[in-house]
């Protein structure tokens, strides 16, 4: 299997996951979802998919949980609409890249603040220029 294969294969598995979860999983601990990247094991049997869920820690966890509940029914309806031999093992995965970056966004706007706010070392002027 080349890479450029594996990686086609597994943008087109990223879309059609998430058409199935928009439109055919109907567990209502589904909250905001949506995939973030899809991993692809080198023979195509094993998928990890990443998923990015909007809410709160409790939020997040139910709908893992429901998502990990309803693979077999996602896979079914995967293996309906791409064409491979095998339809992958779907494992989901919490992905908190953008938390993260919210947090890291959040401390350098305090940092930054804090500079600004900080006196900037007395009344000190600049020495004049000398002829």
């Amino acid at each position: 299997m080349t890479r450029r294969r594996a990686l086609k294969v597994a943008e087109q598995i990223r879309d059609e996951l998430s058409d199935i979860l928009r439109y055919e999983v109907r567990d209502p601990r589904v909250g905001f979802v949506s995939i973030v990247d899809v991993e692809l094991s080198t023979d195509l049997r094993h998928a990890k998919v990443y998923v990015s869920v909007f809410g709160s820690d409790t939020e997040q966890h139910l709908t893992l949980t429901a998502l990990r509940s309803a693979t077999g029914f996602i896979r079914t309806e995967l293996g309906k609409r791409i064409r491979l031999r095998h339809v992958p093992e779907l494992v989901f995965v919490l992905d908190q890249s953008i938390a993260h970056g919210q947090r890291i966004e959040t401390l350098l706007r305090q940092l930054h603040r804090d500079e600004e706010a900080a006196p900037s070392g007395g009344d000190q002027q600049p020495p004049e220029p000398r002829d």
